[in-house]
This record gives structure tokens, sequence and C-alpha cells, in this order.
């Protein structure tokens, strides 16, 4: 059993001094955190050695040193076993499954129209209405359109699968700084990441295999900027890695002897090691909040896991079963550790169901800002499991969703899958299981199945039953949280079947 939080303080002074700081300081400047989230690509639990240390063999120093120094999450999740989900419930505070895109993620024509409306409230925005500057860098996959100079749509995919790099020159007239960002420089997906964006405009055709390097020299520039200033900043730092194109940087090819992705995990964990010295060489370490997590699970096939596993005994998962993609644990459950020193206690592990549509709230809840009610709908604050060892996860449910859709939803020990197979692309997918016969429902017992081996739906029929029903009120009530009745985007089939 992993241990627990062991501090104890008085948690409504600690809260007020997190959230205040003291009157006399507060007078001076401002004591609000600057806050760092680093969101990596398809960056498996079993990836972070911290995380998975008899099956974890990829070296990661620089966040196992974030754990050691901070507090690491167990049973914390994407919205999503997919990238561009997951993105959105972080930047909003709502599953994504509420919105139009209701199964795999954005690409093709439909990566041209923001999922994000523009009329949404979305962290940065209510992160500026406290006095934030804010920053996106990396990765996006939240639609933008790209046009010429004259205002004309430019079409980079010109009738092929991939598209091609965007001229320079070119504008993004509703990408990241629309949404609520003072400034942006990145990309848009994996498949278009020569195309290097800055604010509203592309400003150059770079080689993939520079683009990680470029993230963290960027991050590292940005936090020495902001650094000198009295306004508290928030960076949103999506990195590229390890997700395809595989490409470890010449000083890390070869560096873990185990492959090119094992290599790129590795050159990952060097660039969070740079922005946590950039933090602390700048000297706001002290008064920065930042978080590190993944928006998936590990990409089975491009990670060659079989093989990471069978010959070097690396389970990208961890214990858990599935990958990228998937309904089963692999796909959804993800690193997640917090490090804000002198707030939260170093070396501390909490246990409590999370879910990373918790930003919006969180935040909310440390700046002392007002979340409207009916925006942030899927979002809770998690300030209270970071300060307290006695605080309970306002998660009390989460609903999971894979790459064909497939709904699964978590409460305590229990997981309810509405599908056969993974709902995704591991063995066996849905279509696999149903011709091998297997049922359309599964129901496992993560206390004492966490690999979930065990279908015991057959033994439970009531607890499925009321499972079902809780699942069908979140998505028909529009929110998870508290309030009025909303109207999800459009009508959501929490049943579909491939048969």
């Amino acid at each position: 059993m992993i241990c627990k939080v062991k501090y104890a303080l008085n948690t409504f002074a600690l809260a007020m001094l997190v959230v205040f700081g003291t009157s006399c300081e507060q007078k001076n400047e401002s004591k609000k955190p600057n806050i760092v989230y680093v969101i990596c690509d398809d960056l498996g639990y079993g990836d972070v050695q911290f995380l998975n240390p008899e099956h974890g063999k990829i070296p990661t120093p620089n966040m196992d040193k974030l754990a050691t120094e901070g507090m690491s999450f167990t049973d914390a999740h994407g919205g999503s076993s997919v990238c561009t989900p997951t993105r959105y419930g972080v930047l909003t505070g709502r599953y994504a499954w509420r919105s139009h895109l209701q199964t795999g993620v954005l690409g093709g024509g439909a990566e041209f129209e923001p999922l994000i409306s523009e009329d949404i409230l979305t962290v940065p925005k209510l992160l500026k209405r406290a006095g934030y500057q804010t920053a996106a860098m990396g990765k996006w996959h939240l639609g933008f359109a790209v046009n010429d100079a004259e205002g004309n749509p430019v079409d980079v995919y010109n009738g092929k699968k991939r598209p091609s790099p965007a001229p320079i020159g070119s504008v993004v007239p509703n990408g990241p700084v629309s949404r609520g960002f003072d400034s942006y420089l990145g990309f848009h997906h994996s498949a278009s990441m020569e195309t290097v964006i800055k604010d509203d405009k592309v400003i150059d055709n770079m080689p993939t295999v520079k683009m990680l390097e470029f993230l963290g020299d960027n991050a590292s520039e940005y936090i020495e900027e902001k650094s000198k200033e009295k306004d508290p900043f928030f960076l949103y730092l999506a990195l590229n890695s390890p997700h395809t194109p595989i490409v470890p940087s010449e000083n890390w090819k070869g560096k873990s002897g185990m492959g090119d992705y094992c290599d790129f995990v590795m050159e990952t964990d060097y660039v969070v090691g740079r922005v946590m010295e950039a933090l602390k060489k700048n000297g706001i370490e002290e008064n920065t909040l930042v978080f590190l997590t993944s928006d998936n699970g590990c990409s089975y096939f491009p990670a060659k896991a079989g093989k990471l596993q069978k010959e070097y005994g690396h389970y990208i998962s961890g214990p858990f079963r599935g990958s990228k993609s998937d309904i089963w644990e692999g796909g959804h459950r993800v690193p997640f550790i917090a490090k804000w020193p002198g707030k939260i206690e170093a070396g501390s592990t909490n246990e409590q169901l999370v879910c990373l549509t918790n930003l919006m709230a969180t935040v909310a809840d440390i700046t002392n800002v007002v979340v409207p009610e009916n925006e942030g709908v899927d979002s809770y604050s998690i300030l209270p499991l970071l300060i307290d060892e006695n605080a309970k996860s306002a998660y009390t449910s989460v609903i999971h969703h894979s790459i064909k859709g497939k709904f699964s939803i978590r409460k305590g020990k229990w997981k309810l899958e509405l599908c056969p197979g993974s709902g995704g692309w591991s063995f066996p997918n849905d279509g696999r299981a149903r011709k091998d016969g297997d049922p359309e429902i599964q129901l496992y017992d993560l206390e004492n199945d966490i690999s979930e081996q065990n279908n015991v739906y057959q033994q439970h029929p009531e607890l499925v039953k009321e499972l079902t029903a809780e699942l069908v009120a979140i998505v028909e009530r529009g929110r998870t949280k508290e309030g009025e009745k909303l109207n999800n985007d459009v009508e959501v089939d929490i049943f579909k079947s491939d048969k």
C-alpha cells in the first residue's frame, strides 16, 4: 500500500495563507503563485520511474525529483484516453464529450474549427481576471484556421492525408490568443509540427527533431523574463513528446540503450528539469505551483511496448491494463505530480480519485476568483487535497471516454465499462471481444483487481444498474457539479455500439 500524506496543519489557516498571503505582504506585492502546467504527450504512467519502481526501466531523474519534492497522485485520470478531448477538459473544466467531438481527435478539415467556443470560460481567461499574465507553448490540437495574409483559407492538405507546412506569414485568427492566452508559441498537432506559430502568425517551418529543445529554450526564457515582473504568470507548456514522431535529438539518441522511444522519454525528462532549474535560478521556485502530467497513456505500437516489456522489463502502463486509446486504466490513468514549496509536503503521495478537469476550479480556489455557475461544470478544486491529508476528493465519480467514444464510470473501487473490449486499439478491441462472445458490459473491482482481469458484472446486477443510472444522469444533466440542468452541445449517445 502506498503511504498517504503525513502532516497536519490547521487547514483553514493554511488555506487563507495559500490564497491571500499575510496581510502585511499583500500590501506590498501580490503573493499569488505563478502556475506552470506541463502536459506531456502520450507519456505512460509506467514511464515515470518514481511511479513504477519495479517495472519502470527508463531513467527519469527530474520527474522523480519533482515527485520527491512535491505530491504524486496515484489515481489521476485524463478526461479521455486521447489528446484533443483531454486538453479541452484541462482548459475548460468540461468533459469534451459534451462538445461535438464524440470520438477520436481533431484532424483533417475539423482541425480548422476551434473546439473551444469563443464564449466559454477558459483557465487563462479566469486567471487574467486575477491579474495573471498567460502564455501557451507547444501543442494545441484544439483547432484553428490557417489563412493567408488576405484572410483566405490555406488548404495545407490539398487533397493529401497529411498536411504540408503552412506558408510563413500565414495568419491564425482563432488560435490560443483568441481563447485567453496573452501569447502563444507552438504548433497545432504532430502531423503539422513543422509549422511554428507565434501568437497568431506562422513564423517558421522547422524540423520536428528540433521542437522539444525549442520548447525547453523558450519556456526557460519566458520564466526568466517573467521573474523580473510583478504580476504572476500562468505557463501552459504542452510538450510534443514522447508522441510520434519519436525524434530524440542527437544528444539523446542512444542514451537509454532501449530504443528511440526511451531516449525521447529521457529527453522529455531533461526538459522538465530545465523548467524546474529556470524557476530556481530566477528566484521564483518558492512561489510557483508546478503541475506535471500527461494527456493520456503511452501509445503502444510506436513505443514498441511489447519489445520493451519482453526484452527490458519496462511496463509502459505500470500495473494497469491497456494503453493510449483504451477505456482500460492504461488508456487514461496518468502521471500527475504537483510541487508548491511550503504548501505541499515534499515526498507526499495522494491516492484520491481526481480528473485533469480539476485545473479551473483549483486555480479559482487559489486566486479567490469565482467561477460562474455554468462554467467549469466538471471541474472540482483539488486545493484541499494539496494542503490537507484528511481532505477527500470532490470527484466522487469520474467519467472515462475512449477513442471510439465508449463510456465508463468510476466510483470508489468500482469501474463500469459500456463495451466488450478495450474500446480502443488494444487487443481485444470491441469487435474481437464480441466475436469471442465476451459480454457487452465490464465491471471491475479495482481494489482487488487493478489490472482489470476479472469481469464481475454478472455477480453485481444492482451495482451495474446503479452505476449506469449515475452515468446517464451526469451526461443528461450537462454537468457533474451541482446546479441547474444544462444542454450538451450535441446529443450524446452513451450506449453507442459498433456492431
